[in-house]
């Protein structure tokens, strides 16, 4: 999926206006690079990020992930929420399966810790 239809996809999902859900995309995931562990600086998730964006980061905690995507994008509190959210819909249907377990698993929890998702046949405690 190109740019431009996952912007429409996420721009469906959070009734925002195209331009607005795509400049809140890229402050979902620029933040999420940021936030990404053991990918290395050049670490992008999703192939969907401007070259400049993929040199980021270590990122915030968990409780400041909308407050920065906010601010990145130049949106308030409630916008960054529902655009987040219509970001990670898109990219848990744009993504195999694997691949999303990968990159959520690769979040740090609050702690600083990661939280692996389990794989086929696991279940959580």
């Amino acid at each position: 999926m190109r740019f431009p239809l996952f912007v429409d996809a996420v721009s469906r999902r959070s009734g925002l206006p195209p331009d607005q859900a795509a400049t809140v995309a890229r402050a979902v995931l620029e933040t999420v690079v940021e936030r990404m562990t053991g990918g290395g600086p050049t670490s992008d998730p999703t192939g969907y990020l401007p070259d400049e964006l993929t040199d980021a980061g270590t990122g915030p905690s968990p409780a400041d992930f909308l407050d920065r995507v906010g601010r990145r994008a130049g949106v308030d509190e409630r916008t960054a929420s529902v655009g987040a959210a219509a970001v990670f819909a898109t990219l848990r249907e744009t993504v195999t399966v694997g691949e999303f377990q990968e990159m959520v698993a690769r979040l740090p929890a609050a702690d600083g810790t990661t939280d692996p998702i389990p794989g086929a046949g696991e279940t959580r405690p």
